[in-house]
């Protein structure tokens, strides 16, 4: 290996659907890897383990919390690779083979009998799992800025990107609680952990095999300490802005996804609303990519963010009456979730090309990487201190913690399970928009 950054000479403004459908794989393992921990951790640390809500949310929090400051360095190590297979390829099949294999190994625990120490085990192995995503994220957020130079043609990418990633998100998400409660236990966890594992490694052989044709270029001078790397991104006014909104922003997808398996179990009272619950949150995404590439082709990448934003918004303070609604309209309050969900992670994700582009262009140096690895930092975090908080918000509420068996819950703990879920995240979603202003993200609007 050299130690060199990569820019692409010459892209295409259309790209083959081979390299769409290529790169859009790679969402089945950021899909199954950001949504089944965030979904089924902290439950099987609680009512499985027997930890208690608010340890078990710090154990969910800390080994994420390392990506903030590995996944820069996976970022820059990016930047600097030089190899025949390219600068992210080699990154993505072998961070993806890892991650797959310690995930299976998440939840694949001695069972010792001893909360702390299986709690412990856990914590570490979610280690091991956040920094092999970091190798694998961070490449994979830094394709599109070299795959295609034309800011419609990113929305495009991302769009096929995000329509896979809620496949992954739906099997993930509603596949890996029925499979758990299928076979049962802790094994049902284990058979949960091995397939969703097998769904990782998919997505990494995909991505790496559908972007061999991925344009190489030319070296250019890529930041390379960690001064460097603080002053990149204070330099850069629309990357740190539109960062802040969707780390704001991801805390609150983090508390949701953490609340899910407890508002259908707790909140309804029926474990087994669970997977249909999150389907009716994944499966509208499917179906409205098409509209949100049209608003943003329309009215721009920024008012689709924020229009997405107040949609979410509506369906999540839906959830507030999950304990008195009829079921059927607390599962139409889950799907107007589902497609502002859609379009918060959309949009996001194709700014972020622009405004990497436009601060490569402006200061002559390499930032996909760098930029990618802050970004994917900022997201992990968001997604962790979700689960953490809503752990926090049961303990105030006090949730009893139990190994593997329902227990009557305490009227503050239901309360807690429905609050956590729907008003938080509202909170936190409309917390980013004072942060999407045009002057701010002009590069990208």
């Amino acid at each position: 290996m050299m130690n060199s950054a990569h820019v692409p000479v010459a892209v295409a403004d259309r790209l083959p659907v081979r390299t769409r459908f290529g790169y859009a794989l790679g969402s089945l393992s950021t899909g199954a890897f950001g949504t089944v921990p965030g979904l089924l951790l902290l439950p099987y640390l609680t009512d499985t383990l027997a930890v208690s809500a608010s340890l078990a949310g710090l154990l969910v929090l800390l080994p994420k919390a390392w990506d903030v400051l590995f996944n820069p360095v996976a970022g820059r190590i990016s930047d600097r690779t030089h190899t025949r297979l390219g600068a992210r390829r080699p990154y993505l099949i072998g961070g993806g083979i890892a991650l797959a294999i310690c995930f299976a190994g998440l939840f694949a625990g001695p069972n010792t009998g001893s909360a702390s120490v299986d709690a412990l085990y856990v914590a570490g192995m979610f280690l091991l799992c956040a920094t092999a995503f970091a190798f694998f994220q961070v490449p994979y957020n830094a394709l599109p800025v070299e795959l295609t130079a034309d800011p419609g043609e990113r929305t495009r990418l991302t769009t096929w990107r995000i329509a896979v990633l809620a496949i992954a998100i739906l099997v993930s998400g509603a596949g890996a609680p029925a499979l758990r409660d299928a076979v049962g236990g802790i094994a049902g966890y284990r058979v949960m952990g091995i397939a969703v594992g097998v769904l990782i490694v998919v997505g990494a052989v995909g991505v790496f095999i559908g972007t061999a044709r991925a344009p190489h270029g030319r070296v250019l001078p890529s930041v390379s300490s960690w001064r460097e790397v603080a002053a990149a991104v204070r330099d850069c006014r629309a990357f740190r802005w539109l960062l802040t909104a969707f780390v704001i922003q991801a805390i609150g997808i983090g508390t949701l996804l953490a609340g899910v398996d407890y508002v259908a179990r707790v909140g309804i009272g029926d474990r087994a609303l669970q997977p249909l619950l999150f389907a009716a949150f994944v499966a509208p995404a499917l179906l409205v990519m098409p509209v949100w590439q049209r608003v943003a082709d329309r009215f721009g990448k920024r008012v689709g963010y924020v229009i997405a934003t107040l949609v979410f918004t509506v369906g999540v303070l839906g959830l507030l009456g999950a304990r008195v609604f009829p079921v059927a309209l607390v599962v139409a309050c889950a799907a107007v979730v589902g497609v502002g969900y859609a379009g918060m992670q959309v949009f996001p994700l194709a700014l972020l090309p622009d405004v990497i582009s436009a601060e490569e262009r402006r200061t002559g140096q390499i930032r996909a990487g760098l930029f990618a690895g802050v970004w994917t930092a900022g997201e992990t975090l968001g997604l962790a201190l979700g689960p953490a908080l809503y752990g926090l918000v049961l303990a105030i509420g006090g949730y009893v913690s139990s190994a593997g068996t329902d227990v009557a819950q305490p009227s503050g703990a239901v309360t807690a399970v429905i609050v956590g879920a729907g008003l938080i995240p509202a909170l936190f979603a409309l917390g980013g928009l004072p942060l999407l202003r045009r002057r701010v993200l002009e590069v990208a609007a």
